[in-house]
């Protein structure tokens, strides 16, 4: 194994670690936080040495960054997040490289993905490659929420939040599992506790609706906050550069 490899499985195990001491102080199991390692300009190499290391969720900020390395990771049993902005003309190649998309914020957004997702899914029909037995073929999506107030960073408001959830329930190709959110950055993580207890509420009032089952999932918390999010409940973490260490733009 490389001294890169080896870094990448020592960086894994440490925040698995992390994670469980996280856990255990909310009174919580640590086998109920997915740990996504996001991927962004880190190269397919890097990705299937995590995957053998254990890794199994991957998120992406840019189709066309996870279209590149699609023939390198191919034969891995792994789950992809669209974690990224999706911009509405990218949409229609989302649904057969993607697994979930955690970054809804519109309506008009939800509506072209349940529309691309249809069309995945009978294209999969027409070309036999659907297996019969592959339980819901929905494309799973979470909504984004606006947990930072500056005008350049994307998600719904808590105001528009109820009317997209209830629009894409109605929607027969979406399969919509929960809330995701990115807090302001602050050099004390201790900073971003009431915006993950803030979007915890959010999705709480909504299952009085919905009911408990519902909205299962909350995505919150990076590589400098995780631990305070799943103190607040997070259900998926995304950490990049506390597993692979900083990215490189240059490349």
């Amino acid at each position: 194994m490389s001294s890169a490899a080896s870094d990448l499985v020592k960086n894994f195990e440490d925040v698995r670690q992390r994670i469980d001491r996280a856990a255990s102080r909310a009174g919580r199991r640590a086998e109920e936080i997915t740990l996504i390692a996001v991927t962004k300009t880190h190269p397919a190499s890097k990705i299937v040495s995590l995957y053998d290391a254990g890794a199994r969720h991957f998120g992406e900020n840019r189709v066309q960054e996870r279209e590149s390395k699609l023939g390198d990771t191919a034969n891995l049993a792994a789950t992809w997040h669209m974690i990224g902005h999706l911009q509405k003309n990218k949409v229609a190649r989302v649904p057969r490289i993607f697994t979930s998309v955690d970054s809804v914020d519109s309506i008009a957004l939800a509506e072209k993905l349940d529309r691309a997702a249809g069309e995945s899914l009978k294209s999969k029909n027409e070309n036999g490659d659907l297996n019969p037995h592959s339980g819901d073929t929905r494309l799973r999506v979470l909504i984004e929420v606006k947990l930072d107030p500056e005008p350049a960073k994307s998600g719904a408001s808590d105001g528009d939040l109820p009317r997209l959830v209830e629009a894409i329930l109605r929607m027969s190709h979406l399969n919509l599992q929960g809330l995701m959110g990115v807090p302001p950055y602050f050099d004390n993580p201790e900073d971003a506790r009431p915006y993950f207890r803030h979007l915890r509420e959010l999705r709480d009032n909504l299952r009085k609706g919905l009911g408990a089952r519902a909205l299962p999932v909350l995505s919150m918390g990076m590589s400098h906050d995780f631990e305070i999010a799943i103190e607040e409940g997070a259900t998926e973490v995304r950490v990049g550069t506390t597993l692979f260490g900083q990215r490189d733009y240059t490349e």
